[in-house]
């Protein structure tokens, strides 16, 4: 089985392991990939890595599909399954990562991996980054 190890940041792990009973999340990208995503299959793992202080996996959940969406698009489609409690919450973070000011009225488009079955791992099984 393949499974692929994708980076997130503290804000986004924190906000849904609060959330009990997810069956679904997105695991968005702050620029599409374009077309589609062609790292797993579907029903295939993809892992949480935490960056950097933290440089754990921390969790996962279940490849279902891939979509390049415009943002207000994902919101209304996933909500508070993005990861944050407020569209504003979620822009603010994805510019912070598309390291542009976009106007606040842009609605661009991001990549959006559904995940279902999502798992989020207590502090003690997290999985270290190697020190190499």
């Amino acid at each position: 089985m393949r499974a692929y190890i994708a980076a997130t940041d503290r804000e986004w792990y924190d906000y849904l392991s609060g959330k009990p009973d997810l069956e679904e999340v997105n695991f968005w990208q702050p620029r599409p990939w374009g077309g589609r995503f062609r790292v797993l299959d579907r029903g295939q793992p993809l892992l949480f890595k935490l960056r950097a202080p933290d440089n754990a996996i921390v969790g996962g959940g279940f490849f279902e599909r891939y979509a390049t969406l415009p943002l207000s698009l994902a919101w209304r489609a996933f909500g508070v399954k993005n990861g944050a409690a407020s569209l504003e919450a979620v822009r603010d973070r994805i510019s912070r990562l598309r390291r542009s000011n976009s106007p606040w009225w842009e609605d661009y488009e991001i990549g959006c991996i559904l995940l279902t079955e999502p798992f989020f791992w207590p502090e003690e099984l997290w999985i270290p980054q190697p020190e190499n």
